[in-house]
């Protein structure tokens, strides 16, 4: 599957796709810091990656979205529409950790939420080799059993 959207002859979205995943990552690390006694404000960096992270995200997806618009053979559009909504549920679970670190006047994670950004880390690490074998053109066997095992 090749990138419709490039800049100077390079695809955008895997760009896109690197920032997002920094950021959370460095928001799983700050608040492990925070949990393990760190300064306070070690929880609100994590916090603001958080939010930097989901705007990134967001502007890979719609990256996605443009490329996934252009594939015109229905296995490939299959597979990246399993991409797609495979970020985009990675998407939904910081912008819920986001969501409720709002109600804290510090943006500190507790030990659930901590454990919840481990989860979607751990997703959103997943995603991305995925959507690399992708790019390499090898297609894992999971995804080609999911193809070929549907009747539309």
């Amino acid at each position: 599957m090749e990138s419709r959207l490039k800049i100077a002859g390079q695809a955008v979205q895997p760009i896109l796709v690197l920032f997002p995943l920094g950021l959370f990552a460095m928001a799983v690390i700050f608040d492990l810091a925070n949990l393990l006694g760190a300064p306070a404000i070690v929880g609100s960096l994590a916090y603001w990656n958080l939010v930097a992270g989901l705007v990134g995200g967001i502007a890979a997806a719609i990256a996605s979205a443009i490329d996934l618009a252009f594939v015109r053979r229905a296995d490939a559009k299959r597979i990246g529409v399993l991409r797609v909504l495979l970020n985009m549920g990675v998407l939904f679970l910081f912008a819920v950790i986001v969501m409720v670190r709002v109600g804290d006047p510090d943006r500190q994670a507790g030990v659930g939420l901590f454990l919840l950004e481990l989860i979607a880390l751990a997703i959103s690490g997943f995603g991305a080799w995925f959507a690399g074998e992708l790019a390499n053109g090898r297609t894992p066997a999971f995804a080609r059993a999911a193809v070929g095992n549907r009747g539309y």
